[in-house]
């Protein structure tokens, strides 16, 4: 979900060694204009872009969760780019028809988790372009619970002088007096919990949580849209409702039975609080670690529509056979240009991250 970065002199983030070389690529693409030149060859027959935060405010010089928040400004120059190189921005329920009969060149909007945001800074824009857009919504979060642990996580850090993890399998102690080495301290503990067993890493967090002073499995409340708020902004027709199950879980890392339950009951929650079907589903985190063919059968027998990935790139006719093992295509906090985004658009970042493939569903 996140990648720590080092300040830079302005106090804003600078980019870690990672995303400078994406940055990088976005202008090289661009000078050369191979996007316009490679790109009937890269792009498919559409693409699905992932939001999870809009919101106006500029980022401090420690802000690890950065690359998830984009500003109603550029989310608004999205827009307008996506439909000026030709794309139609349409809904979910349309997409499978679209790669099965054809088109013009399509995008699908989707936001994950329910943030407030998406409704108090995305809702407008959206609104005002016409566009349809789905909200994949966690059921817990709905409720004000559940564990929004990247977020706990940067919080922790942020309160915290030194930041020590100790178990059976090794030990973190590291100083995090500045933004730069909260930063350091973040990526090295992300990356480190991530690696292993959710629990493991819930359980970290909280400790780390407890040791900052702050209550963990709180941040929802704070943070997502109650129900009522949920049945509010479904009164927008554009407006469609996806699942992203009962707790955000990384699910390829449980057992299958709690697969199943997440992945099912999570959607059935959310149909009783806002009182309508729900035909799509949003993998958490959605990489392959996180959801692999196992949930995609789960997905397919529980008659999802759709189910998309986090796993890059665009949409061909062959997708059509794989309607629950859709790709998507982040919009990054950290890459907010005209330049990125016409690359993303291009599909030519994908050749290479994708080796070629058209499909990535295994």
């Amino acid at each position: 979900m996140s990648t720590a970065e080092t300040p830079s002199s302005t106090g804003t983030p600078a980019l870690s060694r990672r995303h400078r070389l994406f940055a990088a690529g976005f202008r090289a693409i661009a000078a050369s204009r191979a996007d316009r030149w490679l790109g009937p060859v890269a792009r498919g027959r559409g693409l699905i872009l992932t939001f999870h935060h809009v919101h106006p405010d500029a980022p401090g010089p420690y802000a690890p969760n950065g690359l998830l928040t984009i500003t109603p400004d550029f989310l608004d120059r999205t827009l307008g780019l996506v439909r000026a190189r030709g794309f139609e921005i349409i809904g979910l329920d349309a997409l499978p028809g679209r790669l099965s009969n054809g088109g013009p060149p399509f995008v699908v909007l989707t936001f994950d988790d329910g943030y407030r945001d998406n409704a108090t800074h995305a809702a407008p824009v959206l609104r005002r372009h016409g566009a349809p857009w789905t909200l994949f919504v966690t059921s817990d979060f709905i409720l004000g619970r559940g564990r929004l642990w990247w977020l706990e996580l940067e919080r922790a850090i942020r309160r915290l002088d030194r930041v020590r993890i100790a178990d059976g399998t090794g030990t973190i102690d590291l100083p995090a007096r500045d933004a730069a080495e909260k930063s350091h301290a973040f990526e090295t503990v992300y990356r480190t919990l991530r690696a292993g067993p959710e629990a493991r890493l819930l359980s970290a967090i909280a400790d780390l949580c407890a040791e900052a002073g702050i209550a963990p499995g709180t941040l929802a409340a704070e943070l997502c849209l109650t129900g009522a708020e949920l049945r509010a902004l479904g009164r927008d027709p554009s407006v469609t409702f996806g699942a992203h199950t009962i707790s955000h879980p990384m699910l390829a890392k449980h057992d299958a039975a709690t697969a199943q339950r997440e992945i099912v009951e999570g959607r059935r929650r959310i149909e009783v609080e806002l009182g309508r079907p729900v035909n799509h589903l949003s993998y958490p985190v959605g990489d392959p670690t996180s959801a692999g063919g196992r949930e995609f059968d789960i997905a397919r027998a529980a008659g999802f529509a759709t189910a998309v990935t986090t796993r890059p790139g665009h949409l061909f006719a062959a997708h059509a056979e794989h309607l629950h093992a859709l790709p998507r295509v982040s919009v990054n906090g950290h890459h907010q240009t005209e330049a990125a985004l016409s690359a993303l658009l291009s599909g030519v970042p994908f050749l290479a991250w994708n080796r070629g493939r058209r499909l990535n569903v295994d």
